[in-house]
């Protein structure tokens, strides 16, 4: 019996991925949950496991070949009869991103405008499931071993039957931690740049100047494009500039390097500077928000989760680094190593890229005096860091060396006003001239 397998919803309103590897050839005998292809999205580079057991009878596409959801990808000879219709999600591999500082980094945030609000949809009927796995996304299987729920025992209301993360939560009750449905429904994928109304004029023929080369964007970078975009377009930006005198914050990063070191964690002048703007945040919620411009609404998170860019060599990714306003420092700095190394070797999850508030774009080992990054579309704020440098300040009537560090807060000029990012700006340079501040959160 043969059987197709097409590319699953991917979540998050993603639509459309590209083949990076397809890890099995015709013929081959392989086990359900085995791995099948690699694929990037503008998320993640992920790996998509065998929904079955069977024969490879046929591969569908071929690595650089983009796909949308649906497209069939494998067909498979011998397959069992009691697998489940629905294609299972995706196993979280590699990490990618809106690689961009301005968004993790580029790494959470879905690149579109708030879908429409639609009538509650009755709950579907729970899929008989026979012998055959459950369909659900490796997320979704974690969730339900942390939770203790059998995913049997779920009532799938997903595609096909297939058991989601809020299915999960209702087995497990109310009571369950993280239980919480969400409350909105997820935004749709990325629009390209026309959808703005901004389609841009014919090129002229540049051969006629002189020989070209053209390339072919990656669709990692096709989505970076269209957010960016889409970013500067929606959103009216806006930039403060200040400088913050680190030079207390330096000797203190100093006179801790070892203690740390000897704890296994590298602290950093970032993992300070995620705690600062955490701080700040909390007495500004405007820029721990997204904006939903067709109710009205500002939505105020009350949640701080930090994306920081990290430089990898296929460009900037952003993951996101959780209850930062929570965390002690030693705590953070340590998480953030971690999740910067994942990142770096390829084996952030999806997990790791999603549900930023705000963003924050350290581009001080690579140089520069300032920089404007561009806001991460739906937050509604990002903070630019570029590189401290040792200044002549005058204090207390004398010409003193002082290290500087220049900061620039780019803001969605819809939600706050001028004075309002001064005023946030101006407490997060208080709170990294005052080190022991920080500390006392410890």
């Amino acid at each position: 019996m043969s059987r197709p397998f097409a590319l699953p919803d991917l979540g998050e309103g993603l639509t459309e991925a590209e083949i990076v590897a397809v890890l099995v050839h015709e013929g081959d005998v392989i086990r359900e949950d085995a791995p099948l292809l690699e694929v990037e999205t503008d998320k993640a580079r992920v790996e998509i496991p065998s929904p079955m057991s069977g024969r490879v009878e046929k591969v569908h596409v071929a690595p650089g070949q983009s796909v949308k959801v649906g497209t069939v990808l494998i067909t498979f000879a011998d397959a069992g009869a009691a697998v489940a219709p629905a294609a299972p999600a995706i196993a979280p591999a590699a990490a990618a991103g809106p690689a961009r500082a301005t968004p993790s980094a580029p790494t959470s945030a879905s690149g579109s405008p708030p879908a429409a609000p639609r009538p509650p949809a009755v709950p579907a009927p729970a899929v008989s499931r026979g012998n055959g796995p459950v369909p659900a996304t490796p997320a979704t299987r974690r969730l339900a071993r942390e939770l203790g729920v059998d995913l049997r025992s779920a009532r799938g209301t997903g595609p096909g039957g297939r058991v989601t993360d809020d299915d999960v939560r209702a087995a497990a009750g109310p009571g369950a931690a993280g239980s919480a449905p969400a409350s909105s429904p997820p935004s749709s994928a990325a629009k390209p740049l026309t959808a703005v109304g901004l389609e841009p004029p014919p090129l002229p023929r540049f051969e006629q100047w002189g020989p070209v080369e053209r390339r072919p964007l990656s669709h990692l970078r096709r989505t970076i494009a269209e957010r960016m975009a889409l970013s500067a377009a929606l959103i009216p930006h806006v930039t403060h500039f200040d400088r913050a005198d680190i030079t207390d914050l330096d000797a203190v990063i100093g006179r801790n390097l070892e203690a740390a070191r000897q704890r296994g964690v590298a602290l950093t002048l970032t993992s300070f500077l995620l705690k600062a703007t955490a701080l700040a945040l909390k007495a500004h919620p405007q820029f721990n928000a997204s904006l939903d411009a067709p109710a009205g609404e500002l939505i105020l998170k009350r949640y701080c989760h930090l994306g920081v860019a990290v430089a990898t060599e296929r460009g900037l990714i952003v993951p996101v680094l959780r209850d930062v306003d929570k965390k002690p420092l030693i705590d953070l700095a340590g998480e953030l190593g971690a999740l910067a190394q994942r990142v770096r070797d390829g084996k952030a999850t999806l997990e790791d890229l999603r549900g930023g508030t705000f963003t924050l774009t350290n581009i001080g080992a690579l140089g520069g005096t300032g920089a404007i990054p561009i806001i991460n579309y739906p937050e509604v704020a990002i903070l630019g860091v570029a590189r401290a440098r040792e200044e002549a300040v005058v204090r207390g009537g004398q010409i003193v060396p002082r290290l500087v560090l220049p900061l620039t807060l780019t803001f969605d000029h819809r939600v706050a006003d001028g004075a309002d990012g001064a005023r946030l700006i101006t407490d997060l340079v208080r709170l990294l001239e005052h080190p022991e501040r920080l500390m006392l959160e410890l």
